[in-house]
């Protein structure tokens, strides 16, 4: 850092560069991604400022001038942050004053870094969630209507990995669309908790100005404030931690469906074939495609998995800030950088796979149509656990004249079809979008 851009914190005493790089580490890359959160809570708190007359007007027009310039310099990559700083607080304190003088320099007027770096997180976080959500519904979308298109597509339902009943490709995908609603569900109640606003909270403790907390919230779309100061650094890492397992709830989820497609996908299932886009060749086999994208996509809640260990370690401190919860950005930063990039892959994924429902419908052998039979067996009277014994001593002689065809239509007359429940799963869907 240069003489102009000193600490803010600077006293005048010598500054050690080695002790200073690893203080810093890597906050202004991190900060690339927080710059336009910090700013325009910076624009909100230099409105709050103005409205308890700690700015005249004609001050606070100045920054406000002057944070939309640099929002717009920042939004067209004419503005990048850089190591001549320490974080994004003060690159941004640092260009106001540079333009601006002595007003420029008012701008940190009743707050903390303490307090603008939560509040940037905490809108950063909202916005993540939001896209968390979004994902999680058009990955829902995109099953649901695979599933309305192949619900009487025959396959064999698996337990133990060995076929195990006749099932339909529709009702594998309404599982995978229902575990998505539940995240995108998650998604927005992780997002409920995080929407309350730090800012005015200071280093911890408040600040002796009558500061238009509420003001300052509903103009960053806050629903509350977060009322004591105390908890506004205690919760820092602790909410990062609570976005990052909804994301983690998501890729989890994720992670079977690519499973599940991985699987179908090897020549011994040969069930789906993975469209070109998400597959790679090899580099010695002429024969081989590889389905790297959904072995990634497989690899995904590794990522949070780290994450959330990295986030876990830092909530072991006594109340109050400490240097240690700048380690919360990092983890929390990748991980919603990766998981949300995998997330926006698999809609189209699943839109385009090709399905092969001869070979589908031809492994609905006909064993698997015994435990049909035995409630056959007891839906006429037959005590369950006879049936179950009498299919079982029967069941290469009685099972053979059934068809895969009319095991699954047998299904779909008593209840599958509304097991499937597409109009349920649809109009949740529906209510979660409405949510938004």
């Amino acid at each position: 850092m240069t003489s102009s851009t000193r600490p803010l914190w600077d006293k005048g005493a010598a500054l050690d560069a080695a002790a200073q790089r690893f203080c810093a580490a890597d906050d202004v890359l991190l900060d690339r991604a927080l710059l336009p959160h910090d700013i325009r809570a910076s624009r909100a708190h230099v409105a709050g400022l103005a409205r308890i007359d700690l700015l005249t007007a004609d001050e606070s027009s100045a920054l406000l001038s002057g944070l939309d310039e640099l929002a717009a310099l920042v939004a067209r990559s004419e503005y990048i942050l850089d190591d001549r700083f320490e974080d994004g607080h003060s690159a941004i304190e640092h260009w106001l004053g540079e333009r601006l003088g002595d007003v420029g320099r008012k701008v940190h007027t009743g707050r903390s870094r303490n307090d603008q770096v939560l509040v940037a997180m905490r809108l950063y976080l909202r916005e993540q969630l939001s896209t968390l959500r979004g994902h999680c519904l058009a990955l829902a979308t995109a099953c649901l209507t695979r599933a309305a298109a192949t619900a009487d597509l025959a396959m064999p339902g698996y337990t133990h990995l060995q076929r195990a009943v006749p099932t339909s490709f529709g009702a594998l995908l309404a599982g995978h669309a229902e575990a998505m609603l539940d995240d995108a569900d998650i998604a927005i109640n992780a997002a409920r908790v995080l929407d309350a606003s730090p800012l005015g909270t200071a280093a911890g403790h408040g600040v002796n100005l009558p500061l238009d907390r509420d003001g300052v919230a509903a103009e960053l779309g806050f629903s509350r404030v977060q009322v004591s100061p105390v908890y506004a650094q205690n919760s820092r890492g602790k909410l990062e931690l609570l976005a990052v397992q909804a994301l983690h709830q998501a890729l989890l989820d994720l992670r079977r469906l690519a499973w599940d497609l991985s699987l179908f996908a090897t020549a011994e299932f040969a069930f789906v074939r993975l469209p070109d886009a998400y597959t790679t060749g090899s580099s010695i086999m002429p024969n081989k495609r590889n389905p790297d994208v959904v072995e990634l996509l497989r690899a995904l809640p590794a990522v949070t998995d780290g994450a959330m260990a990295e986030l876990s370690a830092l909530l072991s401190l006594p109340s109050g800030y400490h240097r240690d919860l700048q380690a919360s950005k990092g983890p929390t930063l990748r991980a919603f950088d990766r998981g949300l990039a995998g997330l926006a892959l698999a809609p189209a994924l699943v839109e385009s796979l090709e399905l092969d429902a001869p070979r589908m419908r031809a492994a609905v052998d006909p064993v698997l149509h015994a435990t049909d039979r035995a409630i056959e067996l007891a839906r006429a009277g037959v005590p369950f656990r006879d049936a179950y014994r009498q299919v079982a001593a029967e069941m290469h002689t009685t099972l053979q004249g059934r068809t895969p065809e009319a095991s699954l239509h047998a299904r779909i007359s008593l209840g599958g079809a509304a097991n499937l429940g597409l109009e349920r799963l649809q109009a949740r869907l529906a209510a979660l979008r409405d949510l938004a």
